[in-house]
């Protein structure tokens, strides 16, 4: 009996990985990486009910991995712009950034 591939190995790792990449966007990867996850889950269970037809299970649990990577780095994003707009906004990087413009205005 020939073996199967699992549904969506390939979107799974895709969305994980696009997911990890915007993390950076104040959280805005939990989107991808959540739906990377949750497609995981489900080929997790279909491989689960028969694992002996399916033979890229290994692609699907890296997937999954780096689905949980992605949502724990984008989670602690969000908690850092929550903070960051708690503690004075982008006001404080707005000085931050023209001192540092003076001061390189002043060394010319």
């Amino acid at each position: 009996m020939e073996q199967q591939k699992l549904p969506n190995a390939t979107m799974i790792i895709v969305l994980s990985i696009f997911g990890y990449l915007c993390c950076c966007f104040a959280g805005l990867g939990m989107i991808p990486s959540g739906i990377a996850f949750f497609m995981a889950t489900k080929a997790e269970k279909l491989n689960n009910e028969n694992p002996e037809i399916y033979d890229n299970y290994s692609t699907i649990k890296t997937g999954k991995i780096v689905a949980i990577i992605a949502v724990v780095l984008n989670i602690l994003m969000l908690i850092r712009w929550i903070y960051i707009f708690a503690t004075g906004g982008f006001d404080t990087f707005q000085e931050q950034y023209d001192e540092m413009i003076r001061q390189i205005e002043a060394a010319q």
